[in-house]
């Protein structure tokens, strides 16, 4: 029907006359009271927030010189933060002169990284920021 009629017929049961769809063809309007309809537009919205999948962003410290079982210990948990859903920021502090060796925070970087590859992409590419080395992995999509 051509609008001038829609706008009768909303005005003969008192109500608004509101667009729903314009990128159909031809758009698509609902005759509905407008507080009402915005109203239900507000309780959509809200339930959408409430239902979206917020990502957190978790850290965990390694350290240059660390045992083998403390490695695979931060491993296991960066795997399960990933499995999750979330960020995980990669950082190692040196401190003294282990700064001297940048190479062994590197390479646990590195092993992290390649034992992850699976189940995560590297968002931030390991990096040197004072005396901390950074990276920051992402789940990939399944």
């Amino acid at each position: 029907m051509t609008k001038a009629e829609a706008l009768e017929k909303a005005r003969e049961v008192d109500k608004d006359l509101v667009l729903v769809n314009e990128k159909a063809q031809p758009p698509i309007v609902k005759i509905i009271d407008l507080a009402k309809y915005k109203y239900q537009e507000q309780q959509r919205e809200a339930k959408n927030r409430k239902t979206a999948k917020s990502q957190d962003l978790k850290e965990v410290r390694f350290s240059p010189f660390m045992g083998e079982g403390d490695l695979v210990a931060r491993l296991n948990k960066v795997k399960k933060f990933l499995e999750k859903g979330d960020k995980v920021r990669l950082s190692l502090m040196f401190k003294g002169r282990a700064i001297t060796k940048k190479e062994f925070g590197y390479e646990i970087f590195d092993r992290v990284i390649s034992e992850t590859s699976e189940i995560a992409t590297v968002e931030v590419e390991p990096k040197m920021l004072g005396k901390k080395l950074m990276a920051q992995l992402m789940p990939s999509k399944k």
